[in-house]
């Protein structure tokens, strides 16, 4: 084999290994891009969320009637219906058994800021920061947490139990993923039309799915029940987290309900932009590599060792 045979098989190695490199950088890219995923799109529900929350804030001051008299009718409500929920065996969502004295009021145009949207949920240990929709449908759950028709409109008030429900372990989304975290002793709080009520825990249970569990209105109590599903893509159970209003509201609750949602800095496309951007510059830099031609200077050096090779062959 010639010099030249030589030179030109370690080219071609040293270009299949650049080939190589660039075919594993893009798998690489392809991985991380799958396992960013999940992340990512939970930012960009959190993100959405927190756009109907700002939303929800202006619908409400420009409201009619005012939020003073939405808070006066709602109470009105509480006060006609018998509220209930029952957990039926093999369901993952419950269902209203409560019923009202007279139909002059209207459930779904109750405290409606638009959408169905109807409030807002605060669990600050589990960092949830959620809007409330009228009803427990697909729709109003995949877009955040949902008041199940049939128990006390979430307004606080004597002889009330709401119930609040959402959805866990999501791949697109938080809700109430980290439910099962809570504790007695917490505390959440919801805001509707300007309104903030806060709860602490006083009790969390997992309900096994042949109980048929009721959630009904406590004699002189004012209680919210947050549930959702478990085990995490099983759904066989409920969790059930049960709070007793706290009075007065803590100010800081107060503060919390009229402030902006917050939605954490997206520090995860930081690094992936960071190391998308050294993957290009490093797949560039191996193709430029492989497709930039000789000078002319190194050619006809490389043309007179092919000759001084096939002279010594002869």
């Amino acid at each position: 084999m010639t010099t030249r045979q030589k030179q030109r098989r370690a080219q071609a190695g040293t270009r299949g290994s650049r080939v190589s490199v660039i075919v594993a950088a893009v798998l690489a890219w392809a991985g991380l891009t799958l396992v960013m995923y999940p992340t990512a799109a939970a930012w960009v529900s959190s993100y959405n969320q927190s756009l109907a929350l700002e939303s929800y804030g202006q619908q409400v001051v420009a409201a009619s009637p005012p939020p003073e008299d939405q808070i006066a009718i709602a109470e009105e409500y509480n006060s006609k219906l018998s509220s209930g929920a029952i957990l039926a065996a093999n369901t993952n969502v419950p269902t209203g058994s409560g019923s009202l004295d007279g139909d002059e009021l209207n459930y779904w145009k109750l405290l409606d800021a638009g959408h169905g949207l109807m409030g807002r949920i605060q669990i600050p240990s589990i960092s949830v920061d959620l809007p409330i929709y009228h009803g427990t449908s697909d729709e109003a759950l995949l877009e955040g947490a949902g008041h199940l028709q049939g128990t006390s409109l979430p307004v606080g008030g004597i002889d009330t139990h709401s119930v609040i429900t959402a959805h866990r372990g999501l791949a697109n989304s938080r809700m109430f993923t980290d439910l099962d975290q809570v504790k007695k002793g917490d505390t959440f709080s919801i805001t509707t039309f300007g309104h903030t009520v806060s709860y602490q825990v006083i009790d969390t249970k997992v309900v096994d799915p042949k109980d048929n569990a009721s959630l009904r209105q406590e004699a002189g109590k004012d209680l919210v029940t947050l549930v959702t599903c478990t085990p995490l893509g099983i759904n066989t159970h409920r969790i059930l987290v049960t709070g007793a209003r706290i009075l007065p509201t803590p100010p800081e609750d107060l503060a919390r309900g009229e402030g902006p949602a917050a939605v954490a800095f997206p520090w995860w496309f930081v690094a992936y932009a960071g190391i998308t951007l050294g993957g290009i510059v490093l797949v560039w830099w191996l193709v430029r590599r492989m497709g930039r031609p000789a000078t002319k200077k190194r050619a006809r050096e490389e043309e007179e060792e092919e000759e001084a090779a096939d002279a010594l062959a002869i």
